[in-house]
């Protein structure tokens, strides 16, 4: 498949993971990528893995700057803009809500919410013309034990991305994924010693891998989902269908 050809994609924190292999779709599949990431040498290995059709601008996703520069780079090299994939999120504590750090709060707050509208309405002044995916997470969808503020973060995220699709139609879609639990670091608190008996809690009895997460992401940014905004898909081994009883 070819569905994105003579397109420009900006996918946030993708110098490794579920960002990395949504960039790696994309260009599979035709399209240019400029990729985002906090350090330069991950982000260099990278751009120089998906070859000619990708660069790199690196920075801190939640610094207005750092999306100055992304924005006048895409500019510059490509002219054009056409989908954005906010990637980027951060959980730094673990624990009971009682015991959240309050700064740490506003800090997740500020990454995985307030940037990815700092993102989509910058990417909109900058001529984006086509679709937004946001990547939430299933800790948004109901009550995630150890991870709930993560969790809020991620629900507010599914509610702006329905804020922010029904404000940009017609021109422009906007829909997120919730993925479980993928293995990659970031979440590697989540199953590693354990995977067995993490992965029974799933019918479908493994994990996420990162493709898992890439292809239903290419999917939405396509054309192939004209029809499609304001939706939040699950992506969760099945999760979501275990019996009460």
């Amino acid at each position: 498949m070819r569905r994105f050809e003579d397109t420009v994609t900006i996918v946030t924190g993708a110098s490794r993971g579920i960002g990395l292999a949504i960039a790696r779709r994309i260009v599979a599949e035709g399209g240019a990528v400029v990729i985002t990431g906090r350090k330069q040498e991950a982000l260099d290995a990278a751009v120089a893995e998906l070859g000619d059709a990708a660069s790199g601008v690196a920075g801190n996703a939640a610094d207005a700057e750092h999306r100055a520069a992304v924005f006048a780079h895409v500019a510059e090299r490509h002219g054009r803009l056409d989908h954005l994939v906010n990637n980027t999120g951060i959980n730094p504590v673990y624990g009971p809500l009682a015991e959240v750090d309050t700064a740490a709060a506003h800090k997740i707050i500020d990454v995985n919410v307030v940037a990815a509208l700092e993102w989509t309405r910058e990417a909109v002044a900058a001529g984006l013309t086509r679709s937004v995916v946001n990547l939430a997470s299933v800790a948004g969808l109901g009550a995630s034990p150890g991870i709930g503020f993560y969790g809020i973060s991620k629900a507010a995220l599914i509610n702006l991305t329905m804020q922010l699709a029904y404000e940009l139609a017609p021109g422009i879609r906007v829909n997120a994924v919730a993925p479980a639990v993928v293995k990659t670091a970031f979440a590697r608190a989540l199953y590693e010693g354990h995977e067995d008996e993490a992965s029974a809690a799933y019918p479908l009895r493994r994990l996420g891998e990162v493709d898992d997460v890439a292809g239903p992401v290419a999917f939405l940014l396509s054309a192939d989902a004209a029809w499609i905004t304001g939706q939040t898909l699950p992506i969760d081994g099945g999760a979501g269908i275990r019996p009460f009883l």
